[in-house]
């Protein structure tokens, strides 16, 4: 997985104990690592929603899903995968919100030309995932949990648009995005989360 899936992982604890608040109760998790051998249920769950994807590929799943240690539980249901996709989700945003901030912070004196350029753009990627991280944290991870899939749909696919959005805007102000990988992970997994919440009974 990329280095910012890892990065994301860090904070997982704390970003599903903030994800079960508002009256839903966060379901444990561990920092263990499975692997397809370890849980065969996987692959057959990832080629049934990544085989014919054009948002990620069988192998993004199952590093993402084998990347939290509920998955070994988790059977064929793909309810729980959902729930542990979008716990990744809510991961990535909340890490990749805090290394924005810490960019904006390093190079505050930065002024002109290409550095005024990136720090427009951060600021405006600072504003998308900071709403990504409110949503998650509130309706969507409740939305979720509450098998509400128009709503929880919803808001994935505002996360997905969100990270978009803001690599996009690093393409259009032609600089170089430092959170490319960021970006793409936290598309990835709206966009798998909604893959499985599709097929969850």
């Amino acid at each position: 997985m990329k280095m910012a899936m890892a990065a994301a992982a860090s904070f997982m604890l704390c970003a599903l104990f903030f994800a079960g608040s508002g009256g839903t109760h966060a379901e444990p998790t561990t920092e263990a690592v499975a692997t397809s051998e370890q849980v065969p249920s996987i692959l057959p769950v990832c080629k049934t929603v990544g085989g014919g994807s054009v948002f990620f590929d069988v192998q993004f799943c199952l590093e993402a899903l084998g990347s939290d240690g509920r998955s070994a539980n988790a059977g064929a249901d793909y309810h729980t995968y959902s729930v542990i996709a979008a716990g990744l989700l809510t991961a990535n945003a909340t890490t990749t919100a805090a290394m924005i901030s810490g960019l904006l912070l390093r190079d505050r004196g930065g002024k002109g030309g290409a550095n005024e350029a990136t720090a427009r753009c951060l600021r405006t990627c600072q504003a998308l995932y900071g709403g990504v991280v409110r949503r998650q944290q509130s309706g969507c991870a409740a939305a979720i949990r509450g098998r509400r899939s128009g709503e929880a749909t919803r808001c994935l696919e505002e996360a997905a648009s969100a990270a978009e959005q803001c690599e996009d805007g690093f393409r259009k102000s032609k600089v170089a995005s430092p959170v490319t990988m960021d970006n793409d992970d936290a598309f990835k997994l709206a966009k798998l989360a909604v893959a499985l919440l599709r097929m969850a009974r």
